[in-house]
């Protein structure tokens, strides 16, 4: 499993056991979201970083960027349709589907020149973590607590997963084997109520 930390803008590779295997360092900012197509690592850059320090080559701008699988390094990198932040990514069949605020929206983009392909506007805020599943896309709604599935023809929803008023915040989204794995972005006080889901991926 391939996770993109937003803390250090590194990716993590880990096992069925939830050990990191390898660590690829990036030039990310904010980083928020990844997906693998085309041989590729394709990774959203959310703009201005609020966890660690400034790097010279920070943007503070909203990028897509393409980089080598082995190396992590930058081949390409696209600014987004709206020119705005980004959270989520996902691989399509050669083509890249990615979230968007302003205004909210799903967009499918051909990654070859970012020309968009098709663009569904959202209701619901913070649109989120992405994962391709037949006929739709899941994408996680985190300040709503749902991961909600659309119809990738229509944009129409199809399904949707909601989270107990008190309980996780989904962030990061994938799907493997029809299960739907998600991190929780929900940050308790640890010294009001004990939180052993925290640092945890959830299947």
């Amino acid at each position: 499993l391939f996770v993109m930390d937003q803390h250090t803008d590194n990716i993590y590779l880990l096992d069925q056991d939830g050990e990191v295997i390898r660590t690829i360092s990036t030039r990310n900012e904010n980083a928020s979201g990844i997906t693998i197509g085309d041989g590729y690592l394709w990774t959203a850059s959310n703009g201005r970083t609020k966890s660690r320090p400034y790097r010279s080559w920070d943007t503070h701008l909203g990028y897509v960027y393409k980089l080598d699988f082995d190396t992590g390094c930058v081949v390409e990198r696209f600014r987004t349709p709206d020119g705005d932040g980004i959270h989520g990514l996902e691989w399509d069949d050669g083509l890249l589907w990615i979230t968007a605020f302003s205004p909210k929206a799903l967009i499918l983009v051909d990654p070859k020149d970012f020309r968009v392909i098709k663009h569904f506007p959202v209701e619901l805020e913070r649109l989120h973590g992405l994962a391709r599943d037949g006929e739709g896309i899941w994408c996680a709604h985190t300040g709503d607590r749902l991961i909600v599935k659309y119809s990738v023809e229509t944009g129409e929803e199809i399904d949707r997963i909601a989270m107990p008023s008190d309980g996780p915040r989904p962030h990061g989204v994938s799907i493997k084997d029809g299960e739907i794995w998600y991190c929780d972005a929900n940050f308790p006080d640890l010294d009001k109520q004990p939180a052993p889901e925290i640092g945890k991926i959830i299947r």
